[in-house]
């Protein structure tokens, strides 16, 4: 089993270095900072089952970095959740297939409501609805899941974090996000100890 695990991790490494990296993320992130940063909206994610989980980790780790982010259930949506879109918002929509049901009935629904609403897409397949309909699409490449079945999403749910790391990553320097501003919005835990003390302010918590 030892084997298989290290080629488990083979296959995993693999596939993020395959990952397209395109003009696109530049794009992404240019959308992102000029809804967010410049027209006061929020970035909203969204994603079904495992997809829905890489989303919610993306909104988390936007939010902690400077960039408001919230994750919206698509399924949620359909029954009031909607409500939380607002006019200059941007959105995140991950699915690898492109055509997850609820993803692509989101994409509807929100242009329904905001019709210039921007939408970034992570997906494989750049020809599916959510690729066709999206503003940008960042394609993880296509990637084989390790799973015994071949099904379960394990090493496409990889490459959405990594993608997801990356439009995180390059907002934090278009903004300029400093080790002061992480402080403040990591009060407690070994992060907040480290960001503060970074900035000279003592927390023996920590030590």
């Amino acid at each position: 089993m030892l084997d298989q695990y290290k080629d488990i991790v083979t296959k995993e490494a693999a596939a993020v270095s395959n990952i397209p990296i395109t003009e696109n993320y530049n794009k992404a992130i240019s959308l992102i900072v000029e809804r967010v940063h410049r027209r006061g909206g929020k970035l909203v994610c969204s994603g079904m089952g495992k997809a829905g989980q890489i989303a919610l980790n993306i909104a988390t780790t936007f939010s902690s970095t400077g960039t408001p982010a919230v994750y919206l259930h698509p399924s949620e949506a359909q029954h009031g959740d909607l409500g939380i879109l607002q006019k200059n918002d941007i959105m995140l929509l991950i699915s690898n297939s492109g055509k997850t049901r609820e993803i692509v009935e989101l994409v509807s629904l929100s242009k329904n409501l905001y019709q210039d609403i921007p939408i970034i897409a992570i997906t494989r397949n750049e020809h599916s609805h959510l690729g066709k309909y999206a503003d940008v699409t960042l394609l993880t490449g296509e990637t084989e899941e390790i799973c015994p079945l071949g099904l379960t999403p394990t090493v496409s749910t990889t490459v959405m974090s990594v993608i997801g790391d990356c439009l995180v990553y390059g907002t934090m320097k278009e903004i300029d996000f400093t080790n002061d501003e992480y402080a403040k919005r990591h009060h407690s835990g070994y992060l907040g100890y480290k960001s503060r003390r970074g900035n000279g302010i003592d927390n023996h918590l920590w030590e």
